[in-house]
């Protein structure tokens, strides 16, 4: 079996928690900060000015760099917290929590093997993975202004890598395990299998979004069902 590069890479070196004042208020403080920051990155780009973020944040321009240290820390702190909470559902660490997204959506991929018709849950779990991809507009804007600033940063990369579709590869990977020994689908590989998913119901829409461009409704939902419909003839049980 295969392995996706990045995913299950461990950083020892990557902190554990942010860097900077703590405590609540500190914490408070902080996602202010970020919330702010994300705000203005994505309407006036990486030129937006320390003061402009401090004022939107409602703090001193000392007490951003308190936390942060520089406008590029600040940066991928907003990307690594932007990846984290919409696409994996999971708040980051300068995030406050939201909706599950396209986490809760692959999470139902863990009760298709107890559905009675297969392909209908499968359907409805796939159109809400769909649907939560392509409404996430906020991500796709910070796509785009991470492809233009990506040089500049190392880090960055790393934390938008860690925030990319790949970040669902073991939930998917876990919910087809579960499939496939419950004698439902028939899968020899499960890194091929898993890619293949994404590569069917997800990466459309990232890639047409890259260009800026959008898949329409009715494209949308026959790309789900005839999505789906594949993946299932090729790993039915024969």
């Amino acid at each position: 079996m295969g392995t996706i590069e990045g995913v299950d890479t461990v950083d020892t070196n990557r902190p554990s928690e942010p860097s900077g004042p703590r405590g609540p208020r500190a914490e408070r403080k902080r996602q202010a900060i970020v919330t702010a920051a994300r705000t203005l990155f994505l309407r006036d780009g990486f030129g937006v000015g320390m003061d402009a973020i401090a004022a939107e944040a409602g703090v001193s321009k000392v007490t951003v760099y308190n936390h942060f240290g520089s406008k590029e820390a600040l940066f991928t702190a907003v990307v690594a917290g932007a990846v984290d909470q919409p696409v994996t559902g999971r708040p980051g660490p300068d995030q406050p929590a939201a909706g599950a997204g396209a986490s809760g959506a692959v999470a139902r991929l863990d009760r298709l093997a107890d559905a009675d018709d297969l392909r209908a849950a499968f359907v409805e779990t796939a159109r809400a993975w769909v649907r939560a991809v392509r409404e996430d507009h906020e991500l796709a804007a910070l796509r785009t202004l991470v492809a233009a600033e990506l040089h500049r940063f190392p880090d960055l990369a790393r934390a938008w890598r860690e925030g990319s579709p790949t970040s669902h590869h073991p939930e998917v990977a876990r919910a087809l395990r579960t499939l496939a020994d419950r004698g439902r689908l028939v899968i020899p590989d499960l890194e091929v299998a898993t890619i293949q998913l994404h590569a069917l119901l997800v990466h459309p829409h990232l890639v047409f979004g890259h260009y800026g461009a959008t898949i329409d409704d009715e494209l949308t939902e026959q790309l789900v069902v005839s999505g789906v419909d594949m993946f299932l003839d090729h790993y039915a049980p024969r």
